[in-house]
């Protein structure tokens, strides 16, 4: 890429230490322009200005507007985390795990100004583990997005794909989690199990004893 743009660079740990996220830090090693604006729209002038052909665009976690999808000529691609029109949303990864699916996968999609409504490009597709925790999946499909990214670009950009719009009737969504959603105390075994895994790494799952809130760090 000849640009790379993410979030900007945030408070962690207790002693909140600023630090860049990781696209940033891959940027920089690899001697890549890199932006980090508070808000898309705070660069869509200097976008404009640039006038690329296209734009790829994952986990980035921000609205983006009409306008900037209207810069590329080529349009924006999109990798999503599952098999749209199957989990639209914040957090498919998670809602693929919750829901006991016994599969998943990649989509490339066309970006529009609906939440991941746009045409499928392409899509794979793999079994998913019953014992499968959040970080594992979540390298799987990034793996697996990037891959299926590379394979498709050069036909996409020769304009030999064929778009596919999606079965909006199908379509389900998924929302962001908070860190009240790994309050498992009132859960039964299924969904304990489950929510162990979608949530691992964060926001956890915790039940209660009383007013004692327990942590669940290893469970089976």
């Amino acid at each position: 890429p000849s640009l790379v743009i993410t979030a900007p660079n945030r408070p962690v740990g207790r002693k909140h230490i600023l630090t860049p996220p990781p696209v940033k830090i891959w940027a920089d090693t690899n001697n890549i322009e890199c932006w980090q604006p508070e808000k898309p729209k705070d660069i869509i002038q200097k976008l404009q200005e640039r006038n690329d052909d296209l734009y790829i665009v994952a986990s980035y976690g921000y609205i983006v507007s009409q306008k900037l999808l209207d810069i590329p000529r080529l349009g924006v691609l999109n990798v999503h985390t599952s098999l749209l029109p199957k989990y639209r949303g914040a957090s498919p990864i998670e809602s693929a795990i919750l829901a006991g699916d016994d599969e998943t996968g990649s989509t490339i999609m066309q970006m529009t100004l609906g939440m991941d409504e746009g045409p499928i490009i392409t899509q794979s597709q793999f079994p998913l583990e019953s014992d499968i925790l959040k970080p594992d999946l979540f390298h799987m499909l990034a793996h697996d997005g990037g891959k299926l990214l590379a394979q498709i670009l050069p036909e996409y950009v020769a304009g030999k794909c064929t778009r596919i719009e999606q079965d909006h009737v199908a379509a389900s969504y998924c929302g962001k989690i908070s860190k009240s959603d790994g309050d498992i105390t009132h859960d039964d075994d299924i969904t304990r199990d489950r929510k162990y895994r979608a949530y691992y790494g964060w926001p956890g799952t915790f039940i209660f004893d009383g007013d004692t809130r327990l942590k669940i760090t290893d469970a089976e």
